[in-house]
């Protein structure tokens, strides 16, 4: 039972539980007592089978709300309009492109400036 997909572990659980019914069905009509029927171990495997299916199920539920409320998020991030950068990022841009040592020219420029 390896498949992920959400159809195949309902067509799988389905499965199991119609050969759990059928067991039960033949464990009945022998005449045992419910707890040795209970206790017969194609009976414990089809019902850890089942658990099994159930606790697939349960997963991929989780796994396809996650993914409906990341769509949602992003969907509403998208919607949302950009802000403006602020004059420090502007600023910091704007230094980016001079190369450092220009920078360091303008600066050294601008120290002495008010010093004369």
């Amino acid at each position: 039972m390896a498949s992920k997909t959400k159809e195949a572990r309902l067509n799988q659980k389905d499965y199991l539980e119609g050969k759990l019914k059928e067991r039960l069905s033949i464990l009945a009509e022998k005449g045992l007592d419910p707890k040795k029927i209970a206790g017969d171990m194609a009976v414990k495997k089809l019902r850890a089978e089942i658990r099994e299916a159930n606790a697939r199920l349960r997963a991929i539920k989780a796994r396809e709300t996650k993914l409906e409320e990341m769509a949602t998020a992003k969907a509403e991030k998208l919607a949302t309009p950009k802000q403006e950068k602020g004059k420090k990022k502007k600023q910091a841009e704007e230094d980016a492109e001079i190369s450092k040592r220009q920078q360091k020219k303008k600066k050294k420029k601008q120290d002495k400036e008010p010093g004369e």
